[in-house]
């Protein structure tokens, strides 16, 4: 699987701003396309409707970071970029090659129209500038659908491999993927349960089944230590004394502040206390800090799935 490397994404989390505060929302429109290559025009369906599409754009503007990584996999070029915000490897899109094409939330609608382009991509935070956009080019919404998180993923990959003529790349992409979710779900079978932490400004939220980070259950089989935890965008806040009372087998815990840049106490420092020590993920050493790029930044795309399942399959031993 034709990737980047993990341990890339992590190493430049702080090149991102605070512009990141927000977050992108799921969406339950799954994204498909309709049509052949072999045409010149496909109709995609997406988040936001749908869109005829021309095969194989040549000019192409993505303010989805998922579907950027996704289409460096496939080997396929784009022409701008929201510079401000490219976490770990996608940093290398911040060249005088690339377009810069504003923020994730705030395209620059003068550079994004000078760029003449023949697709726009937008998905989560950059989503509400379709209609603007969709004046200018086709727009496309690739959001990922949080309650179908994996199954989405792999929609997005289709529809964009539809469209630059990449069908065989994407389900070679697609069949390895696959495979590792069955090895990590025959590894969750005797691993116990699992809560998933997000910190942030030294507060803690949690997250479960059907929330932006429940491709840990929906997908890939660990149960969860608590089924009704609200799927909100930032998770539901919990105490310490909440997480001892749950006493989940793991926990896994994505950092805010150091995926966003903005500081203040690290997700080691926040839960390192006497009520987090009494719980069984602790006494057991099964308190895994994720890669937060891949997990909170990125939101899904092959780039970020393939960091999540290296994480968990290792996790899980």
């Amino acid at each position: 699987m034709t990737i980047r490397p993990r341990a890339a994404l992590a190493a430049a989390a702080l090149l991102l701003t605070v512009s990141l505060s927000a977050c992108a929302t799921g969406t339950s429109a799954a994204p498909a396309a309709t049509g052949s290559p072999s045409s010149s025009e496909i109709t995609v369906t997406h988040a936001q409707g749908e869109t005829p599409v021309p095969v194989n754009p040549s000019t192409v503007l993505t303010f989805d970071l998922a579907s950027l990584g996704t289409l460096d996999a496939l080997g396929v070029r784009v022409a701008g970029v929201p510079k401000s915000n490219l976490p770990g490897d996608l940093a290398k899109f911040d060249s005088e090659e690339y377009l810069n094409i504003g923020t994730l939330f705030e395209p620059d609608f003068e550079a994004v129209n000078a760029a003449q382009p023949d697709l726009i991509i937008v998905a989560g935070r950059s989503a509400a500038a379709l209609p603007e956009l969709a004046k200018i080019a086709p727009t496309i919404d690739l959001s990922n659908d949080w309650a179908d998180f994996y199954a989405s993923n792999l929609a997005n990959t289709r529809t964009l491999a539809q469209i630059f003529d990449k069908t065989d790349e994407a389900e070679a992409l697609i069949a390895d993927l696959d495979s590792r979710v069955e090895a990590i779900k025959a590894k969750a079978a005797d691993a116990g349960n699992a809560l998933i932490v997000l910190t942030s400004g030294g507060e803690v939220t949690a997250y479960g089944p059907g929330s932006r980070f429940g491709i840990l259950h929906d997908t890939l089989g660990v149960a969860p230590a608590v089924e009704d935890v609200e799927a909100a965008t930032h998770g539901e806040a919990v105490s310490f004394e909440f997480l001892l009372e749950t006493n989940p087998d793991w926990l896994f815990v994505v950092d805010r502040d150091a995926a966003t840049g903005e500081g203040g106490e690290a997700a080691a420092q926040v839960l390192d206390n006497e009520l987090v020590a009494q719980t069984t993920a602790a006494k057991e050493g099964q308190i895994v800090y994720v890669d937060s790029i891949a997990w909170y930044i990125l939101n899904g795309g092959v780039v970020a799935l393939d960091t999540i399942f290296s994480e968990v399959e290792g996790a899980l031993g």
